[in-house]
């Protein structure tokens, strides 16, 4: 958010003290053992063909895993499986294969592992990774209460179906025990750590992803197999999903987010593997997204407890100054605006403006 790189408060010393954590972080990364090797294991991604779930795809091919893509377009996923193909380490003996499937549809997943395991040569798979999802901004109340369903069932039941199905296989009383952990990742939203105007029919459920991938990192520990949850929280994307996303988003909200910087689906892909390599449960992958993960812990299993603890106890102080700033913004937007049932049609005119001058 623009208020994390503009505002005055960013030169005083807690920047500083957040710099050195950060390079004692990273210090650390670079001694510490990969805990997420994939060389030679096989993995599934949903929401594979586009965006961050096809670049994390190529970097784990690159990385020697043999990767199965998952989405709803057979065209799509077929194009992308060449590209993941083309990264391979090993192109004489890694695999990859692609199935369809609708992760939005009630008991899609056990058929689909059913598949993927009959495909790894009826070898449990090492890495699930939801990738998945969708996002559709607008004013909550302002649209029917079906558009909240809806992105509930892709952002959190497509991710929870697969956690069900998954987890029940891994950890099921006659599967083995083995050295190496099995790896369970969600993939959450920045915005789950710190809502945001215009995204109330998709919060909640990256919310609610959030709340179950906690629970599930407490439940994990009563099992013997050894079984590793994560969550990844992105922030703004640059891919075909946030050009949708921006055909919707209302202009109050895009004010807010003014500045933010949009990532590369590379950029986050790489990020959220450097943090599963480093053996972390919360991994975030931008400045603004590190602050919001400090100031919202809670429950959730802490990836350094040092760094972690010092920061969870810093960050209130910056919400002092920034949270005013944001909630200034909104209200002087709302006086300027009037009420927002008339938002829509001069979003979309601005919009339609924009891509015209761009074109």
């Amino acid at each position: 958010m623009d208020f994390l790189s503009n505002s005055s408060w960013t030169t005083n010393p807690l920047i500083a003290l957040l710099i050195v954590l950060l390079s004692t972080v990273i210090m650390g990364a670079f001694l510490s053992k990969n805990q997420f090797p994939v060389e030679g294991k096989t993995i599934l991604i949903t929401g594979a063909s586009e965006g961050m779930g096809l670049s994390a795809a190529r970097q784990l091919s690159s990385k020697g895993a043999n990767i199965i893509l998952v989405s709803r377009d057979s065209t799509k996923l077929a194009k992308a499986q060449a590209l993941v193909e083309s990264a391979a380490l090993h192109p004489q003996t890694q695999r990859f294969t692609y199935f369809t499937a609708d992760v939005s549809q009630p008991d899609y997943a056990a058929p689909l592992l059913s598949k993927a395991v009959s495909w790894n040569n009826g070898q449990a798979l090492d890495v699930v990774w939801c990738v998945a999802g969708t996002s559709t901004p607008d004013f909550w109340f302002e649209v029917p209460l079906q558009r909240t369903r809806a992105q509930m069932d892709i952002n959190f039941w497509g991710g929870a179906e697969m956690a069900h199905a998954i987890l029940r296989l891994w950890c099921a009383p006659d599967a083995p025990v083995l050295p190496e952990a099995k790896h369970l990742v969600l993939t959450s939203s920045a915005l789950a750590l710190f809502p945001v105007i215009g995204y109330g029919p998709y919060t909640p459920a990256k919310s609610a992803l959030r709340g179950l991938a906690d629970t599930l990192s407490q439940e994990l520990l009563v099992y013997p197999q050894n079984v590793k949850v994560h969550v990844v929280y992105p922030a703004s994307i640059g891919s075909p999903g946030f050009d949708r996303e921006n055909r919707t988003k209302p202009a109050v909200t895009k004010l807010i987010e003014e500045g933010d910087p949009v990532q590369t689906p590379d950029v986050v892909a790489s990020g959220a593997i450097r943090g599963l390599e480093r053996g972390q449960y919360f991994i975030t992958t931008a400045l603004f997204a590190h602050i919001f993960h400090w100031g919202s812990l809670g429950g959730s299993i802490r990836n350094n407890w040092l760094v972690d603890t010092i920061m969870a106890c810093l960050i209130p102080i910056v919400w002092i100054f920034a949270l005013p700033d944001i909630l200034s913004k909104i209200k002087k937007y709302g006086k300027t605006h009037g009420h927002p049932s008339l938002y829509r049609e001069k979003d979309i005119e601005e919009f339609e403006k924009k891509q015209k001058s761009n074109a």
